[in-house]
């Protein structure tokens, strides 16, 4: 009697259903850390999302995996609309205009405080993730600079800082109401951004290297 040759299965691919589920929960974690903070119950995301709570868990099997998840969803938003703006704008400054603003509307504001506090900084997701970011936004940067439109004084840091501080409803401010003002607000700090500088600025750039030094450095 001849044993039959097992068929050889190939890897099997998330259904579709499933990775919409996903983006699903990803996009609500997104919304409700923004409004509530990274501590919202993970039961509650789930309710957004609209399903059920094994799905989240199924995906995401503790709160840092999905903290984890959203944040370097964001970056890589984030650095998507950094390519499309060197892709579509033939205006160097332009280009960074359109990038801060579309920075802004990521709330970056609001994960920024998640990455320091929440989860592992060194995990090579977010790491590669972080790295990207960092490139497109030298080379925005850069592009501006050579075509001498950009002031000569100022750095990648400078410009992360500006964007997750402009875009940040004050204390005691709800954030959805203060969104009609983050757009006004970079726009004044971009117009500050253009050469010839009108005044020199206190202090040095800052760079990438000195937002990576703990606060005691």
């Amino acid at each position: 009697m001849q044993t039959a040759t097992p068929v050889q299965r190939k890897a099997s691919r998330p259904r579709a259903d499933a990775l919409r589920n996903r983006e699903r929960i990803v996009t609500a974690a997104r919304e409700m850390f923004v409004e509530h903070g990274p501590e919202v119950p993970l039961d509650e995301i789930a309710r957004r999302a609209g399903v059920g709570n094994a799905t989240v868990y199924r995906n995401f099997p503790d709160r840092d995996a999905l903290v984890r998840e959203v944040v370097c969803s964001v970056m890589d938003r984030t650095a998507a609309a950094a390519e499309l703006a060197l892709a579509e704008s033939g205006d160097a400054f332009e280009a960074l205009e359109r990038f801060v603003h579309a920075t802004a509307d990521e709330r970056i504001s609001a994960l920024c405080p998640m990455v320091s506090s929440t989860f592992d900084q060194h995990h090579p997701d977010l790491e590669a993730a972080r790295e990207r970011v960092e490139r497109l936004v030298a080379e925005v940067m850069d592009r501006a600079r050579t075509a001498g439109q950009l002031r000569s004084d100022v750095d990648v840091g400078d410009v992360m800082i500006a964007v997750a501080q402009l875009s940040r409803p004050p204390a005691g401010t709800d954030c959805f109401r203060a969104d009609r003002f983050v757009h006004r607000h970079l726009q004044l700090f971009l117009d500050g951004l253009r050469a010839p500088a009108r005044s020199a600025l206190p202090g040095t750039a800052v760079t990438l290297e000195d937002l990576r030094k703990p606060c005691s450095s």
